[in-house]
């Protein structure tokens, strides 16, 4: 019998230095093939960084000065220089959810994140370089004053794998925050993240950010692993990319001094009022803008609209209309590049059930594809969304009839991240009462895909959050008593009891 091949070593990234001994086999996501990583076990002493006062070189550079590091770093990941991004790529197919044309493309927009533009966007418009540049005076007119910094905090980045662009952006939230990162690759992405810190610790191998940039994997839930890392005397925050599951025993760690930042999966709609459907050529332009939003990167994202309300109304004309839409919207799907869409490379099997059943319901829904697992559009005639839209994936998406798009907003829920909306004067008269129902993103149909970086993400703004703002207070005793505390009416000596009032 001939030998298997060795399965893909993910090396770990400590600071700068490479491990790749002691490898343990590690099991895919979904138990197809797996690769091999140092054993976390054997690396826990040296994760903890003992001394955070080693964070002050860190902390003593300029804006200026992790711009550069990080625009010198963004043009060595490009895939055809780069072989470590190179391996990534190739071996990815054998975990991602991704298709092989869709990790390339992914891949080539890689070194784009790292642009001295794009970083600048996301400082600006995130935190404001002028909050990333040591103290900043805060005015008080009455005789105190304060000044407020924006330190780097020690953080642990549980990071996605459905996107190899998680990981990028991850270490450029970490450079710009100025934080001690230790990042845990996810087991459908275990090489792009150290791909990136072996590339930054070549191209700068003593440089403050190189040395604050850890990268391994460990299976998550390992308590005997968690127990020992997940305590306030050696981290500050944990930034969790991740469903129910991969969080929900996280929060068993978290205790006074150890905060947690989730970036949860979320569910994303689109609400198309009745101009999407008044003429033949609105209805070709709402349903190639849709098909856009649906099944840009096989909707794997969050931002991926799964449900579509559309005002078509709901009377047999209405319905008739939302069956001609959703058969365009179909073929629109399937149309796509496949550098920007394919079919699944594996197709959920309890979805698959699902459709088959609605197919016996022709008064109820009607389907159009998902016969060979190529995506789907089901038209729900019940006025209701089917119940099994977490399930949605694959390029299958539920058409929702309705008489009134106003109305449709009180479907969304707190679960609902992005909400494609068409056309603009729609838009703009929801975009106050949509976030009231949870809504926390809400775009033009057909760009829910345009990833924004510099943006607030799921209604927060992580950067902020990721930083430790600290401040420096004094006052004027000449002008403010210490005693003066609770205000100048708390120091007045109390009116004697024979006093007249």
């Amino acid at each position: 019998m001939p030998d298997l091949p060795e399965p893909p070593l993910a090396a770990a990234v400590l600071r700068g230095e490479t491990v790749t001994d002691a490898p343990l086999r590690f099991a895919a996501r979904d138990g197809v093939g797996g690769f091999l990583a140092p054993d976390p076990h054997r690396l826990l002493p040296r994760l903890p960084l003992r001394d955070p006062g080693t964070m002050a070189a860190l902390n003593s550079l300029t804006y200026q000065e992790i711009e550069d590091y990080l625009a010198e770093l963004g043009p060595l990941l490009e895939p055809h220089h780069n072989p470590l991004i190179a391996e990534a790529i190739e071996q990815s197919a054998a975990w991602s959810d991704l298709t092989a044309p869709l990790l390339r493309t992914t891949f080539a927009h890689l070194p784009e994140l790292f642009a001295r533009d794009a970083v600048r966007a996301v400082a600006e418009h995130t935190v404001g370089t002028a909050a990333l540049e040591g103290w900043r005076p805060v005015a008080q007119p009455d005789g105190r004053s304060a000044a407020v910094r924006a330190l780097g905090a020690r953080t642990v980045h549980i990071i996605a794998g459905n996107s190899p662009l998680i990981a990028a952006l991850t270490v450029i939230r970490n450079a710009l925050t100025r934080g001690d990162a230790i990042i845990k690759t996810p087991s459908n992405d275990p090489l792009t993240a150290p791909a990136i810190a072996r590339t930054a610790a070549a191209m700068a191998p003593d440089h403050p950010l190189t040395a604050h940039l850890t990268v391994l994997h460990w299976k998550g839930g390992d308590t005997a692993f968690e127990d020992r890392l997940y305590h306030p005397a050696h981290l500050e925050k944990i930034v969790a990319w991740g469903g129910f599951a991969s969080v929900r025993h996280v929060t068993r760690y978290l205790r006074p001094g150890l905060e947690l930042i989730t970036l949860d999966p979320k569910l994303s709609v689109s609400l198309i009022g009745p101009e999407g459907f008044a003429t033949d050529e609105a209805m070709a332009l709402t349903a190639r803008h849709a098909a856009a939003d649906i099944a840009a990167l096989n909707q794997l994202g969050c931002m991926n609209s799964r449900i579509v309300h559309a005002a078509t109304g709901t009377d047999p004309d209405g319905i008739a209309r939302a069956t001609a839409w959703a058969e365009l919207l179909h073929r629109e799907i399937q149309r796509l590049p496949e550098g920007i869409s394919t079919p699944a490379r594996r197709f959920d099997p309890e979805l698959r059930a699902h459709l088959q059943a609605l197919r016996t319901l022709p008064e109820w829904y009607r389907i159009h594809g998902g016969h060979q697992d190529e995506g789907a559009v089901i038209v729900s005639l019940t006025g209701e969304p089917v119940d099994f839209t977490d399930r949605l994936s694959g390029r299958v998406v539920n058409v929702v009839p309705t008489d009134d798009a106003g109305t449709a907003v009180s479907h969304l829920t707190a679960a609902t991240q992005t909400l494609g909306v068409y056309p603009d004067s729609l838009r703009l008269a929801v975009r106050d009462i949509a976030p009231l129902y949870g809504v926390q993103r809400i775009v033009a149909l057909g760009y829910a895909a345009h990833y924004r970086p510099e943006l607030p993400q799921d209604a927060m703004e992580p950067l902020r959050r990721m930083l430790r703002w600290v401040t420096d207070e004094s006052a004027d005793p000449r002008l403010i008593d210490p005693t003066e505390c609770l205000g100048p009416l708390a120091t007045r000596p109390p009116a004697s009891a024979g006093h007249p009032r």
